[in-house]
Order: C-alpha cells, then structure tokens, then sequence
C-alpha cells in the first residue's frame, strides 16, 4: 500500500514538472527574449499597425520599443542591414533623424513610386520597382550595411533623387526627398 502511494506522489510529481515544463517554454516562446525576436519584422508589423505600442523608433543599431504598459524592450537590429525609411513630399516634410515607426508622418500616404537604388560601385539593388508608402506616407528600407547609394523616386512624373548611406552614424528617417 505505501509502496502504491509513493508511485502515485512520484507520478504526480513528475507529471506537475512536466506541465511546470511546458507552460514555462510556452511563456518563452510566446514572449521570447529581444535577441530571439524577428526585428525585421516586428519593424513591418508596428509600421503597418499590427502590433501597437505605445512608441518605436529604429537607429542606425536598434529598434526600442515602449509597450502600452510603459515596458521598454531593445532589439539590436541585423548586423548586415540598415533599415531607412523615407518619406517623399512635394508641400510638406518635417526634419527627422531617427525614424519614429509610431510618431512619423509624411505626406504622401499609400501612393506608389518607381523605385531606383544603385550603390556607389555601381550595383544595383532595385531598378524601377514599384513600392508603396504605407498609411503613414513613409516606405521602408533595408539595405547593406556601410555602403553609399543613389536612390531615385519617381512618382506621376515627378522625380526625386538622392545620396544616402548606411554607415552608424547615419539617419534612418529620410524627409528631404522633394519630388521635382
């Protein structure tokens, strides 16, 4: 009888741990520590409104992002790309330097521009792609680290062009590309 009893907490022992176990790796999972999350797209999914916080802004290393609980989270962003965002206009910009994926808002909301990008030896990384600005009128970028480009966009025949780089001293909010 007690040797039935002693199987019996040992079995319900093992079988709490386990489902401790489980539940615990599922928390992991759900919530995930910074370096585990895809930044890439946890940047898409706060710009296109499907994760809300409560601010997000994005240099040239990291992305921090404020819940709606005041928690701060930093991401570090992908060693061998630079995220840009630009905002095109033809009236009206603001002066910008590190993108706010929450706070930001160009003029020029979901229009469609051809885009052009070469880099400065002559590689080219988008010839006349079509591209959308999203509702808030900014288009994002992840392009090669540490590189100088020409980028060129064209929007109803109207064109603006530009030299940028990706280097850590860079900006990531794009504002004075006025279309000609």
């Amino acid at each position: 009888m007690r040797k039935g009893i002693l199987i019996a907490a040992l079995f319900i022992t093992v079988v709490g741990l386990g489902i401790y176990l489980v539940a615990d790796n599922m928390l992991k999972k759900e919530a995930g520590p910074p370096e585990s999350t895809n930044v890439k797209e946890l940047v898409y999914d706060i710009s296109t409104g499907k994760v809300e916080t409560k601010s997000a802004s994005i240099n040239a290393t990291q992305l921090v992002v404020t819940d709606k609980d005041d928690q701060t989270k930093t991401y570090t962003l992908p060693e061998e790309e630079f995220f840009l965002s630009i905002a095109p206009y033809i009236e009206q910009t603001h002066p910008c330097a590190v993108h706010s994926l929450t706070g930001c808002q160009g003029e020029m909301k979901n229009k469609e521009f051809l885009v052009t990008i070469h880099d400065s030896e002559g590689n080219t990384f988008m010839k006349e792609e079509p591209m959308k600005t999203g509702k808030n009128g900014f288009m994002d970028l992840w392009l090669p680290r540490n590189r100088t480009y020409l980028i060129r966009l064209v929007h109803d025949g109207k064109v603006a062009e530009s030299q940028l780089s990706t280097y850590e001293q860079d900006n990531t909010c794009i504002t004075t590309m006025e279309l000609n």
